[in-house]
């Protein structure tokens, strides 16, 4: 069953973490503290909402980073429940699909719960103080590339990249619901 990313409100500061990544090694929020506006994305290997956007990551990670704007995946899923959600079936996806950006596992989900997260994929966008910027979705169509109108995530990215806001009126992400243990 699909359901809509819960709202989380405009400021909020980006809580902190320190996660295992599928290259083997521990990627904390402050490695990017010199990043003007960084990402942190809630996604998993077996959601066809997460799998559907995928391939948009990928580009969305290479069209900007050289631009100013990071970003990091994380899995929170019960891997005992969604064996394809596990750390090492993510390592493989990782390889697999060539991720150029942090692909990061939170088994004991409290990262997920520090953010309010409760939906794959689940974006929030924080600028360079580390406060939420945006929180909605990708774009205006979350199964299908080819029929995408708006990038809304991306016009986010690039207001702030270029000292603005971006619109208070924000689309909530729509996705698998997050597996908790």
């Amino acid at each position: 069953m699909a359901i809509e990313s819960k709202e989380i409100e405009l400021g909020s500061v980006c809580p902190p973490f320190r996660l295992p990544a599928v290259a083997g090694s521990m990627v904390d929020r402050d490695d990017f503290r010199s990043v003007p506006v960084f990402g942190v994305f809630f996604s998993c290997n077996h959601c066809p909402y997460a799998k559907a956007i995928e391939g948009r990551l990928i580009e969305l990670e290479r069209d900007y980073r050289d631009r100013g704007f990071r970003f990091v995946t994380i899995s929170v899923n019960d891997a005992a429940s969604y064996p394809e959600d596990s750390f090492d079936n993510m390592k493989k996806r990782a390889t697999e699909r060539s991720y150029a950006f942090p692909y990061l596992y939170n088994e004991d989900q409290s990262v997920a719960r520090a953010f309010g997260a409760v939906c794959t994929p689940d974006l929030y966008v924080f600028d360079q103080e580390r406060k939420l910027a945006y929180h909605g979705r990708l774009d205006d169509s979350p199964m299908d590339a080819t029929k995408v109108k708006r990038h809304e995530l991306r016009e986010a990215v690039d207001a702030l990249l270029s000292g603005k806001k971006p619109t208070a009126t924000q689309n909530p992400s729509i996705g698998c619901s997050i597996k908790w243990k």
